[in-house]
């Protein structure tokens, strides 16, 4: 399995969107809910994620998989919990050790994901969203 810059693209563009509905999650769950700053984050994360997940299913990986679709969000969230880590402990950095993030909160939202885009990109190409073995390949 190769690096294809057009996935690559791709997953970033989907990133994008995820992004921008993590920060109008995370400001509804702030505004709205009312949650505070760190458990909005986690629900706007499971938003953002379900939307990327549905997203890259559809565009960037898009070769078909025989598991059932709550099968698939599972072993997408499993898998992209630990990019999901990495992103909430920098923008939970972001918001304690700087002035600007707990005012703009989006700010830590942005620097979190861009750390976790790499990760979650390797993770998703190689197992995630992984193409099934031609057929009389051995696995």
């Amino acid at each position: 399995m190769t690096f294809k810059l057009s996935e690559f693209l791709r997953f970033g563009a989907v990133g994008v969107v995820g992004f921008l509905v993590d920060t109008a999650a995370l400001y509804f769950a702030i505004h709205v809910l009312p949650l505070d700053l760190y458990s909005g984050r986690v629900f706007s994360y499971l938003v953002a994620a379900t939307t990327t997940w549905a997203l890259n299913r559809r565009f960037t990986f898009t070769h078909p998989d025989p598991a059932p679709l709550f099968v698939q969000w599972l072993k997408f969230m499993g898998a992209n919990a630990v990019g999901g880590l990495i992103n909430y402990a920098v923008y939970a950095a972001v918001i304690k050790f700087t002035t600007v993030g707990p005012q703009y909160p989006v700010i830590g939202v942005a620097i979190g994901a861009v750390f976790g885009l790499f990760f979650n990109f390797a993770i998703n190409k190689f197992w995630v969203f992984r193409p099934p073995p031609p057929p009389g390949a051995s696995a």
